[in-house]
């Protein structure tokens, strides 16, 4: 990283540490229970904090051209895919397509479990999410992107809790990214 993303990391590390990081007992949507708790909307649904994890995020994509789309599971990637998206426009001048998995298909419309822009077979896509515990949901996503036959080509998260989302992704051969580890807010 060069030092302008460095300083960037810093602030959003402290953002997350204000912010979003709490400590307390906790129920996880894995069903465990933790005496902390990551609520990084808090931060990603901020001006400052969306541009904080955007710039970064772009920064660990932008020398790959063949990156078409940036998206995953909604709710925790809405902000970011918004903002990735936007300011892989302004900053780089190269657009990328967005797009956000629903849990279940739609029952009306289009009934489309994958939103946004289409994307075509053999499109290589970068999947999203603010925090990683065990991975179940990232693997859900990538599974629904492989039936339209869509290839994630890594997944970058901001906090990886490290209870083993690493390990069962890298598992099914998609490389896995973090910004930051829970390592960086217990100490």
């Amino acid at each position: 990283m060069n030092l302008q993303i460095d300083n960037v990391r810093s602030k959003l590390l402290e953002l997350i540490k204000t912010k979003a990081f709490f400590e307390g007992d906790f129920k996880l949507s894995s069903g465990k229970h933790s005496n902390f708790y990551l609520d990084c909307r808090r931060v990603t649904l901020s001006s400052e904090g969306v541009y904080f994890c955007s710039l970064i995020i772009l920064d660990m994509i932008k020398d790959d051209s063949d990156i078409e789309a940036v998206g995953g599971p909604t709710i925790g990637a809405d902000p970011l895919v918004g903002a990735i998206t936007v300011l892989s426009l302004i900053t780089y001048k190269r657009p990328l397509k967005s797009f956000l998995i629903r849990k279940s298909a739609k029952q009306h419309g289009f009934m489309r479990q994958i939103e946004g822009p289409d994307l075509s077979a053999g499109c290589r896509v970068v999947l999203i999410d603010d925090v990683a515990t065990t991975g179940k949901s990232l693997i859900e996503c990538i599974n629904i992107l492989k039936i339209s036959e869509i290839i994630v080509d890594r997944v970058i998260v901001l906090v990886d809790r490290e209870e083993g989302a690493k390990e069962k992704l890298e598992a099914i051969g998609c490389p896995f990214y973090s910004i930051f580890s829970i390592r960086d807010f217990k100490k």
